[in-house]
């Protein structure tokens, strides 16, 4: 099992590349939620969720197909990618305040946060299994992915939000 969290974090950070770049392959509503339409951190905090979760679509299958029992799975992705995109916006915002943006503290912080999603994850399928507990992470994750989705179309006019590169906020026109 813990071979499956070891390359998840590098297959995550792989992913999480891949989908930096989706939307602008396919603009549409779909990719515009769990993928990054401009530059903004917020819009970044959907390579965390994203990847993992794609991720976790290819470990379920392999602890299927090894005959693997895991309690709370879903549940524990789903809390593992929330506790990341807090955990990598707190440790970010002040480096990039000190630093200004340097793409290696961005990409360094996101394999950090990739490791601790995995550790996260194993540490709750491992533990006792919570009733309705896969329930709950299949809400959380349509939870977040709302928020991405309404924030994407309405985004706060806050730094957070904003796109240095393109000098807009959301969905570039």
């Amino acid at each position: 099992m813990k071979e499956f969290k070891i390359i998840g974090i590098s297959i995550s950070l792989v992913l999480s590349i891949l989908f930096h770049f989706m939307y602008d392959i396919f603009p549409n509503t779909f990719f515009s939620i769990i993928c990054p339409v401009n530059e903004s951190v917020w819009e970044h905090m959907k390579l965390i969720v994203t990847s993992s979760l794609c991720f976790s679509i290819f470990e379920y299958i392999m602890y299927k197909k090894e005959n693997i029992l895991v309690n709370n799975f879903i549940l524990s992705y789903a809390i593992s990618c929330l506790l990341g995109v807090i955990i990598y916006l707190v440790l970010y915002i002040p480096l990039d305040s000190i630093f200004g943006y340097k793409a290696y503290i961005a990409i360094f912080l996101l394999l950090i946060i990739f490791y601790f999603i995995q550790m996260i994850s194993y540490y709750i399928i491992n533990k006792k299994e919570v009733k309705y507990g896969n329930y709950l992470g299949i809400i959380l994750i349509i939870i977040i992915y709302v928020i991405f989705g309404y924030l994407t179309y309405h985004p706060i006019k806050i730094s957070l939000f904003y796109d240095n590169m393109h000098k807009c906020y959301g969905i570039r026109s």
